[in-house]
């Protein structure tokens, strides 16, 4: 994580909008969340400003988000933040900055009962033997060889040969909102890409409750076939292994570390390795990319 020199602060988003924006500079700003590339700071009761505090690349998602988002959020079934206006970069604030509509909701990862993702799972082989040894050399994973044999099962499947289809590409409980214990919109699409489905097929293990993930994919469509299941269960060890990475460093007060994503994670890697036989059923609702 590269986190930006400049404190973000309720006074520097007023001036940046004062600067850029002047119409909503008299709202009130509140901070809302940090996240892992953005904060995010409450405008009022319907509004949010995003700006970028970390990773070099939270930019490009920030303009991706701008562009796409107001074109694909009438057609989702869930609200998302929908983006209103952007922030130029400035002698204020030296990166661009959105103000998008605000999704009321807890995160899921508060409330627990992944770039560039629609490659080839196999590209992953390293970034995944990485993370299982550092999560197993910390104690963190008490059975590495099952979690091995799910994802050399996964990352074997044949790849994708349909065709690219539109993908959240970062569905983990924090980008998740819930009320009353149901889902009620998601967040974060920086990661928004055209590709293989089986990316956010993942979700059925790392958002849902144990014994749920054939439920899923019976409402899944279109249906998809066993080689995306595959996939996608490889896609969810990749997210479930960040998770509890990132999660034990929150835990142990390092720096970019959030110990709410320990609990999910794990809880999420347990249901992949306890899952052992494929998914039946029929697989989420994906557009076409036009």
């Amino acid at each position: 994580m590269t986190h930006t020199e400049i404190e973000i602060t309720a006074e520097l988003v007023r001036d940046l909008l004062r600067d850029q924006h002047p119409d909503l500079a008299d709202h009130p700003v509140r901070l809302g969340a940090r996240g892992w590339d953005n904060q995010l700071w409450r405008l009022g009761d319907d509004l949010a400003v995003r700006l970028p505090w970390a990773t070099q690349n939270a930019d490009e998602l920030l303009r991706k988000e701008h562009i796409w988002l107001p074109a694909l959020a009438p057609r989702l079934p869930l609200p998302v933040p929908v983006p209103q206006r952007l922030g130029e970069p400035s002698a204020l604030f030296p990166r661009p900055w959105i103000v998008t509509t605000w999704v009321p909701g807890e995160p899921a990862d508060r409330a627990p009962t992944g770039r560039d993702r629609g490659g080839r799972l196999a590209a992953y082989s390293g970034g995944f033997a990485k993370q299982l040894a550092s999560a197993t050399e910390m104690g963190l994973i008490p059975d590495p060889d099952a979690v091995r044999a799910v994802w050399e099962d996964a990352a074997a499947a044949p790849d994708w040969a349909g065709p690219a289809l539109w993908v959240h590409g970062d569905l983990h409980p924090a980008n998740v909102l819930t009320a009353d214990g149901t889902v009620c919109g998601v967040i974060d699409f920086g990661d928004l890409f055209a590709g293989d489905p089986a990316c956010d097929l993942a979700a059925a293990w790392i958002l849902l409750p144990d014994g749920t993930a054939d439920r899923f994919h019976a409402a899944y469509q279109p249906a998809p076939d066993a080689a995306t299941l595959r996939r996608a269960r490889g896609w969810a060890v990749l997210r479930a292994l960040s998770g509890i990475l990132i999660g034990e460093a929150g835990v142990r007060g390092r720096r970019g570390g959030k110990a709410t994503w320990g609990p999910p994670a794990h809880a999420a890697l347990r249901r992949l390795i306890a899952d052992r036989s494929l998914p039946q059923g029929q697989a989420g609702i994906d557009l076409p990319v036009t």
